[in-house]
């Protein structure tokens, strides 16, 4: 899927020749190149895309812990200004993507082909590496504005080319076979690159430095046996012998260091394994691996098979693992969210709503507790207990878009206009969808209903819209 991408902007772009043996002084010409400025306005743009995006995953779970691993590894990368924007790709194939602005892809594929943490962690380092040595805004080196402008415009096309394949076939033929062949993939200098910082932040964030070698190795070897079987991250981002050599060199010289695997990885992990092929496939596949011992750690193993029996409908069965796990496992957030969801599945609201309430005194900041136990009071009627849940817990999540989207749904039940249209509108705006939150706003200002002080609030934060509005379009973009 990123092929598609990489050949629109190939198609657009030049190549500068690397021939650098280390990192290159980037500072002169990635500011003549891409301002700063410019840079955030293609990133909003193509995350905007990814909000609307049904690719996209949506599991706060899954976000929050991908979010977490990128944001420990960028804080230990040499450029502490940089911001990013990490989001999981519902694709079974292996590969991983940086784009402007910081915008870094993960599909779901290359999280269960990890083998350890600090083997998906060393991939996540390489795409941070690509950015913070800005090889996209080298590429754009000899561009003009109306580039980055379509650029911008063009946002996660290949999302929208995963429903779509004309959409993929057609850009494919936007220029010659050649051409597109010659300018498809990152640089070889770019990979070693990438290579070399994504190392040392591995090492600073206390990973394994061993897991980016061992995981490119296994992915070389995978694809030797079947032609064709390449990993998508292959195929992205050139992989030679020599690179692994290289990098293999540098660890070497690093100090050796045993890493255990986080628990939010192994549940993750097994999460999305449950969610893969149908239902009933997904517990045999759990039955049979711990009935073999075919697990590194037998807790997520077992959260895994529950998971799938309450997808396959087999709820008493997902209560026995439930059973088990608070029997044989630490307590742990993920466990206490599937308890809940399983009572809500099993029409329990009463024992649900007593779930979340007991897990959220245990565990206060879990968003997908504290989404669920708001989807409970909804459920139930109570707009205003929900409310007083979501003002409580929204200040550890200020830029969370679904807080508000639950905040609008109890002011509807409320019947409360204006501040239904305003919470809206600060959904929107989390979602980098701008004109919609200029619409939301401008509603929210018309509704009447409220008083002095909530009329005098939208109408202030509908002037900042607008003149934010304005802003793109000052520097030859639009929003």
């Amino acid at each position: 899927m990123m092929k598609i991408i990489y050949t629109i902007l190939f198609c657009l772009l030049v190549l500068p020749t690397a021939s650098a043996n280390e990192l290159p002084d980037l500072g002169d010409i990635s500011a003549r190149v891409l301002s700063p400025l410019q840079e955030q306005a293609i990133a909003n743009q193509i995350m905007r895309d990814v909000m609307r995006s049904n690719q996209v995953v949506s599991d706060p779970e899954i976000n929050d812990y991908v979010q977490n691993l990128g944001y420990r590894l960028a804080a230990n990368g040499p450029d502490k200004r940089q911001q990013f924007n990490f989001f999981v790709v519902q694709d079974n194939t292996i590969n991983a993507f940086a784009m402007p602005g910081g915008v870094i892809g993960i599909h779901t594929g290359l999280i269960l082909a990890a083998n350890n943490e600090s083997e998906l962690a060393g991939v996540v380092g390489h795409e941070i590496g690509h950015v913070v040595q800005r090889h996209l805004a080298r590429m754009l080196a000899q561009q003009q504005q109306d580039t980055l402008i379509n650029l911008a415009s063009l946002g996660l096309a290949l999302l929208a080319a995963r429903s779509n394949p004309q959409l993929g076939s057609g850009a494919m033929t936007a220029a010659s076979a050649g051409a597109v062949q010659k300018q498809l993939d990152y640089t070889r200098e770019h990979e070693r690159e990438a290579d070399r910082v994504g190392l040392q932040i591995l090492d600073s964030a206390g990973f394994d430095t061993r897991g980016m070698p061992d995981f490119f190795n296994t992915m070389l070897k995978s694809s030797r046996f079947v032609d064709g079987s390449a990993p998508s991250f292959l195929r992205t981002h050139p992989l030679t012998t020599e690179r692994i050599t290289d990098v293999k060199n540098r660890v070497e010289s690093m100090p050796y260091r045993q890493v255990p695997d986080s628990q939010e990885f192994q549940y993750v992990r097994a999460k999305l394994r449950a969610t893969h092929g149908s239902a009933a496939q997904a517990v045999t596949y759990f039955r049979e691996s711990i009935r073999e011992r075919r697990f590194s750690n037998e807790a997520a193993e077992q959260y895994g098979l529950g998971l799938a029996l309450m997808r396959n409908n087999n709820l008493e069965a997902a209560s026995t693992q439930v059973e088990w796990l608070r029997k044989n496992a630490p307590r742990h957030p993920y466990i206490e969210t599937f308890a809940a969801k399983l009572l809500v599945a099993q029409r329990e609201a009463e024992a649900a709503g007593k779930q979340y309430a007991q897990a959220l005194n245990q565990f206060p900041n879990h968003r997908a507790l504290a989404y669920g136990y708001a989807e409970h009071f909804l459920a139930k009627g109570q707009p205003d207990l929900a409310l007083k849940l979501i003002e409580e817990k929204q200040p550890a999540y200020p830029d969370d878009p679904y807080f508000y989207e639950l905040k609008s749904q109890a002011y509807t039940m409320q019947g409360k206009n204006l501040l239904r249209h305003q919470a809206q509108g600060e959904a929107y705006y989390r979602r980098y969808n701008l004109q919609g939150a200029l619409e939301q706003m401008d509603l929210a200002a018309r509704a009447n209903d409220g008083d002095f002080y909530q009329q005098s609030i939208v109408e202030a934060r509908l002037n900042q819209l607008k003149l934010m509005a304005l802003e793109p379009k000052k520097e030859g973009f639009f929003n």
